[in-house]
Parts: C-alpha cells; structure tokens; sequence
C-alpha cells in the first residue's frame, strides 16, 4: 500500500525528512495586526518574534481552510497513494484535527486518517519521523498507528512561560490559573493533560522551575524502559535552552537530548521566552 504522511506546521522535523517525498505539510495561517501570514511560508520563526515585538494587537492563530486541505488530498489520491495518516496539533490547543474528521471520506479511492498527536513541535514532529521511516519500510497503516499510539502515550511535556496571558486570551488555559498566577508573582510549570494545556505546579522562581521540571523528567526516565530522547524547545530563548540541555545533559548521561525552537503560531499562544522540556520513547 502507497502511505503518504501529512502534517502541519507546528511540527518540528528534522532535517533530513523535510523534503521526503511521502512528507506534506500544511501551513497553519499566524494573524499579526491583521495580516496573514503563513507558518513557515511567509514567515519564520526569528522575523515572528520580531514582528510580534513591534505589533499594536494581540496576535491570532487560525486553520487552513478545508478547501486547500482537501485539494492537497486530492493531489495525493491523484499520485496513486491509497492511504494518507494526517498528524497534527493536539486538538485541545486547535480544532483542526477535528475538523479532518468532517472530510476523512470525501476522497475516493483514498483512506484519509486524521490523527491527534495530543502535542506538538518536536514531540509531533517525532511522531512524523517515525511514521516516514515505518513507510519506507512498507510497514502497513494499523502497524504505523500503533506505534503511533505508543509513543504519544509514552510523551510528556513541561512548559515553563514568562507570562500567562498569552495563553488566557487565545482560549487555551483557564483563567483562574492565570489569576492565580498574577497574584502569588509565581513562575508556573505548565503540561499537556489529555492534550489540553493545564496548570502543573506553581513554583516561585525559573530556576527552582526548572529544577523541578528536571525532577519530573527523572521521574519519566525511570518508568520507561525503553531508550528515550528529550527535548529542549524555546520561544526565541536559545541561551536558556542551551543552559537547560547541558544541566540534563549531567543528569541523564548517554540520553539524546535535542534543541528546537517554538514555530510562530505555538509561540502565539506562550509567548516569547516560554521553553518546554519534553520527553518520549525513540
């Protein structure tokens, strides 16, 4: 069976996939002072938090719209795939995936799966890897969505932000977090629970946050048996996350530990400076 892989742009993926020929990937629309721009497209990571420095309005996330998404699956049915595996953004930071599911059985002769990756950037971005490889090793769909499925339950993500506001006025954190947040001076530890963004713990300062983050990750290396990687993702905050890679790097001797960067739509809803530790199975 001929698989092709879809993915959005929130996905951090390493280089040497980037141009795989069963790889696409859908831009996902940034709103600065009400022009659009394109994740990736016509905007990069770098000139967004620029741009974001010098805007006079809150910025906005959207989705691509359904009509590009199902030209882009039509194109793939027309190249002779007969089964597309779409991985996306969780669907508690954007409806998107949801939305797939509308459209999963408009193509003929296509089997369209949507699937949550309950995530995003590196982590979604591994999921993406790791399905291309499945491919090139013929692997079949259901063989390709187990392993799916083991590695987003093996996933843990931490995020330590600057500002909770951010998060509060795009929708994807309860406000009594941020109030609680503005009212103690706290320096909160955030994670994905069921793929929504939650309050973890509230802490009183980056280093003991980061401290404790560290903590959890231990934690998650001592339940796992199986090899693991973690991540150091930053929203413009590379000196922080280089710091932070050579603190884990100490701690957890002989683990693959890799930086990455927060793309302009999730550094959207973090804002600039936020840096996630996360963790998963190779």
């Amino acid at each position: 069976m001929k698989i092709a892989i879809v993915t959005d742009s929130t996905a951090f993926l390493p280089k040497r996939i980037r141009k795989h020929r069963d790889l696409s990937i859908i831009p996902i629309p940034v709103i600065l002072d009400g022009k659009i721009y394109n994740e990736d497209v016509d905007i990069k990571a770098d000139d967004y938090y620029e741009l974001l420095k010098q805007s006079k309005e809150f910025p906005t996330t959207s989705q691509p719209s359904i009509g590009e998404v199902l030209t882009l699956y039509q194109s793939l049915a027309d190249k002779g795939y007969e089964a597309i595996i779409s991985i996306h953004l969780s669907a508690g930071i954007s409806g998107f995936v949801k939305n797939l599911e509308t459209i999963k059985d408009s193509i003929d002769g296509v089997k369209i799966i949507p699937y949550d990756s309950k995530i995003t950037s590196m982590p979604m971005g591994h999921m993406v890897e790791t399905a291309l490889d499945m491919v090139n090793q013929n692997r079949t769909t259901e063989e390709i969505l187990d392993r799916l499925d083991m590695i987003r339950e093996k996933t843990y993500a931490y995020l330590v932000v600057n500002d909770l506001q951010n998060l509060v006025r795009g929708g994807r954190l309860t406000n009594g977090a941020a109030l609680i947040g503005g009212l103690l001076k706290i320096k909160p530890i955030l994670d994905f629970e069921e793929g929504k963004i939650v309050l973890f713990e509230r802490i009183r300062s980056s280093k003991k946050a980061f401290k404790r983050v560290e903590e959890v990750i231990g934690e998650r290396v001592k339940e796992n048996p199986a090899p693991v990687i973690i991540y150091v993702i930053h929203g413009n905050n590379l000196e922080v996350a280089e710091e932070e890679k050579k603190r884990l790097q100490k701690k957890f001797p002989g683990t693959t530990i890799e930086i990455g960067h927060f793309g302009p739509v999730i550094g959207t809803h973090l804002g600039e400076k936020a840096v996630g530790i996360a963790i998963t199975t190779l």
